[in-house]
Parts: structure tokens; sequence; C-alpha cells
């Protein structure tokens, strides 16, 4: 896994947890909701992109 693959699943972690936490407050904030969702959402659509490309040889020579 590459450095950058690694740091959007972190992201993406903290994001559901995030996301998980504002739903279960009493009063959820609604537009924080559809930021969290949105954001979410960004960091998905750039680990598939990421993981679709190919590694480049000095990726794969470093292990």
């Amino acid at each position: 896994m590459t450095a950058r693959l690694f740091r959007l699943t972190e992201l993406h972690q903290r994001l559901d947890e995030r996301l998980r936490y504002e739903m279960r407050r009493l009063t959820p904030d609604q537009f924080r909701l559809m930021e969290l969702k949105r954001r979410k959402l960004r960091v998905k659509d750039l680990l598939a992109r990421a993981a679709r490309r190919p590694m480049r040889f000095n990726q794969l020579s470093r292990g």
C-alpha cells in the first residue's frame, strides 16, 4: 500500500467515525452530516482512483 493510499484510508476512517458520532447525537446537525458525507464520498473517490492507478517502477522497487 502506498503512503497516499494509507493516508486516504485513515482520513476515510476518521470521517466515518465523526459521521457516526454526529448521527448518535440527540439532535444531529444536518448541515454537518451533509458536509461529512460529502467529504467522505470525495475521499472514497480519491481512494478508488488511486487504487486503479498503475504503480510506477520506483514504487515497486521500494516494496
